[in-house]
């Protein structure tokens, strides 16, 4: 994903960190420090347990323990987030990486159609691990005062943990809401696509969560919440391209890119000169062609590619000091889903199709968007 760095590998899988992360830890610091005595009082009355704020509202304090419980919280959403992929990967389901973001995290998984039986077990783990998370971390409430005799220290373990513990129970409650793409909307798709087709237990489950997308918007607006708004705006985002990839994954499924590919292919020469490739793309209305040479192709050059150099320059630069040299090419016998899934990891438009050394076709989104509206008539 875009804007993530890695920071290390669980169990295999890497870990990476969004730099909207970096963005909400200080204000999740923030926002928790300054409340700290209400929050205290609060978890006062959920644990029935007397917690001394001596040193919990001393100077710096509230926002030293807001930064941990920020830090703590996005701890129990990895998790989450790693009970989700080990069950996947047990499923045979490749995890690539799980991401921590602003609204949480996400694990990137390979999987070309949700099979329900493993999707079930896939969603429903999550809110588990994470009951589970707020679950020890309460019990450990009852337990500090008995290890720690200061009280003033034990109550800043009491507030840690009793925090943490409320916070993972709500993150258990809220994921088990039926908000699609969320995982109670998952668990929700699962049951609903063992007793209908997947494209239309997409649908059901997508639009119900778009309902509590805009709920969760009014209340945000109205309450000045902009998290509950980002929140919102995912998770209507997230409905509405699930929907799309099911429902393209299922026409698309037994495609292959020998039946659909576009051919006899437009090639350019590397020596060519940009203004000529220019033209060519307004005179054929083709946006990008594979760069040939003896007949291999040694590159790809597009409009992004041609907007790199500057347009003073263009008159004096050839193909080849514009084209991408790291070249994606598919085989005929490959399945037309994982084309399009190429073209979204990669941010492509077009792939050329080789065949024993040999350039023999091209594959675009248009070509994909126009067998779809096909197999969807």
């Amino acid at each position: 994903m875009d804007g993530s760095f890695r920071i290390g590998r669980l169990f295999g899988i890497p870990i990476l960190i969004h730099f909207t992360f970096l963005l909400i830890i200080p204000i999740f610091a923030w926002i928790i420090g300054s409340q700290i005595v209400s929050t205290t009082d609060l978890l006062s009355g959920i644990y029935q347990i007397q917690i001394d704020t001596a040193l919990i509202t001393q100077g710096f304090m509230p926002y030293l323990l807001g930064t941990i419980v920020a830090l703590g919280l996005f701890a129990g959403v990895l998790v989450h987030e790693l009970a989700h992929s080990l069950v996947a990967r047990r499923k045979g389901i490749r995890i690539n990486s799980i991401t921590l973001l602003i609204f949480g995290g996400v694990a990137s998984m390979e999987e070309e159609l949700p099979d329900p039986r493993s999707e079930l077990p896939m969603a429903f783990v999550g809110p588990v691990a994470s009951l589970i998370v707020g679950l020890v971390a309460s019990g450990l409430v009852y337990c500090i005062p008995i290890f720690i005799n200061d009280p003033e220290t034990a109550g800043v373990f009491i507030f840690l943990f009793g925090y943490l513990g409320v916070l993972n129970i709500i993150l258990f409650l809220f994921n088990l809401l039926p908000a699609f793409p969320m995982d109670g909307g998952r668990v929700l798709r699962a049951w609903l696509a063992q007793r209908m087709p997947l494209p239309r237990a997409t649908k059901i489950a997508a639009d119900i969560g778009k309902v509590f997308a805009v709920v969760f918007a009014i209340i945000g607006v109205f309450d000045l919440n902009p998290l509950l708004l980002l929140i919102a705006f995912f998770i209507y985002i997230g409905a509405g391209q699930e929907t799309v990839a099911v429902k393209y994954s299922v026409l698309l499924r037994d495609i292959r890119v020998g039946s659909m590919m576009s051919r006899p292919v437009m090639t350019v020469e590397p020596t060519l000169p940009v203004t000529k490739v220019v033209e060519l793309m307004y005179s054929t209305k083709h946006l990008g062609f594979p760069v040939v040479e003896h007949n291999v192709v040694v590159g790809m050059v597009t409009v992004a590619d041609v907007h790199k150099g500057s347009p003073i320059d263009r008159d004096a630069m050839q193909v080849r000091d514009v084209m991408s040299r790291d070249v994606i090419a598919v085989m005929p016998e490959t399945p037309v889903t994982d084309v399009l899934r190429i073209m979204s990891a990669k941010n492509i438009g077009r792939v050329p199709v080789i065949e024993n050394g040999a350039l023999v076709g091209i594959v675009t989104r248009t070509d994909i968007l126009k067998v779809v509206e096909l197999r969807d008539i």
